[in-house]
């Protein structure tokens, strides 16, 4: 089967990618998006702080970005990346699970992250309307809500602490764990009155998307109107694993300003790089990324030469300034006695 030649992929048809594949069709390159159709967000009841488009589902703000995207004339492929391989340094064999193939000049990993959901019966109900995974997106709809925050250790103190710009009736449940923590945390807890409960949860209770409270395996119950999680995450895939770049700690994608990764001709965006965890964040990622992959496919004949330096004169390199010669050096250092 040959293999469809383009100039850049994309993979990962979220925001970040879909704003990279709108600059660079913009740029006159030939794009492809290649999307599992899986995203991290896809249940949330609407996305926040997206400029002139506060509020909107994620199906919908895709479904805007993909339309303005091919009517720049992106192309699009619905499916899983099985492979990514950097053949020569010059052009990417990406194998899709279909068994179609792509080849590429640049690769964008826009592939994004999971997050470790919490196994508790019904907590799937509602997960997106009142469950949710960030303090900063979802904060302003939690004012003055009765909150529980379900991890342990720093991420969960850290969570609690983000959502008191919002509420102060919060409580950390950990589900059956150890705290995880140091006497410090649990005093700094302490005083904001915030509890921290290691009873295993038994069930979470709502209804029509609304959570109620939480039950308890001690039978105790929880009033609670929002509940967030703090548990881990996990790159959607492995691709950057393959290609071999660098990553850190958590898994995500090591870049620099441009987004360009450690591999050569790799360059990554939205939430598989560190940074801010917002729709918005990721838009603006995928720009840059889009502005730095068209000037490395940009021919040298069409760059600026490097300025060259400044060249002195002999009489410039040798002369000093009044400041500079000794007699004056000297005269700084003498006491006002002296002067």
């Amino acid at each position: 089967m040959t293999a469809e030649r383009y100039d850049v992929a994309v993979i990962g048809g979220g925001p970040a990618g879909l704003a990279a594949a709108l600059w660079l069709a913009r740029y006159l390159h030939k794009v492809v998006v290649i999307d599992s159709g899986d995203p991290r967000n896809w249940e949330t009841r609407g996305i926040n702080g997206y400029l002139g488009h506060q509020g909107i589902r994620s199906p919908e703000l895709r479904a805007l970005g993909r339309a303005e995207c091919e009517s720049f004339g992106v192309s699009f492929v619905d499916g899983l990346v099985d492979t990514a391989l950097n053949e020569t340094g010059e052009l990417f064999a990406v194998s899709l699970h279909d068994g179609s193939a792509i080849e590429a000049r640049r690769i964008l990993l826009a592939i994004g992250i999971k997050d470790v959901h919490p196994d508790i019966p019904g907590l799937d109900r509602c997960y997106g309307e009142t469950v949710h995974v960030c303090p900063d997106c979802d904060g302003y709809e939690t004012r003055d809500k009765k909150t529980v925050v379900i991890g342990k250790g720093r991420k969960a103190v850290g969570m609690a602490l983000a959502l008191m710009t919002w509420t102060r009736a919060i409580v950390i449940c950990t589900n059956g764990e150890k705290p995880d923590m140091d006497e410090e945390l649990l005093n700094q807890l302490k005083a904001l009155n915030v509890p921290v409960l290691d009873a295993p949860i038994e069930c979470v209770v709502s209804e029509a998307g609304e959570i109620r409270h939480i039950d308890l395996k001690e039978g105790m119950s929880l009033d609670c109107e929002r509940l967030y999680f703090a548990i881990g995450q996990y790159p959607a895939d492995d691709l950057g694993a393959q290609l071999g770049c660098s990553r850190d700690e958590m898994g995500r994608l090591v870049i620099d300003d441009r987004n360009r990764t450690s591999v050569m001709n790799v360059f990554a965006a939205g939430d598989i790089a560190p940074g801010p965890q917002m729709a918005l964040a990721a838009a603006a990622g995928g720009a840059i990324s889009a502005m730095a992959i068209h000037s490395s496919l940009v021919p040298d004949a069409r760059k600026l030469p490097d300025a060259a330096p400044a060249q002195k004169t002999p009489d410039e390199s040798v002369k000093k300034s009044p400041s500079q010669s000794p007699a004056k050096k000297k005269s700084a250092n003498q006491s006002p006695a002296k002067r």
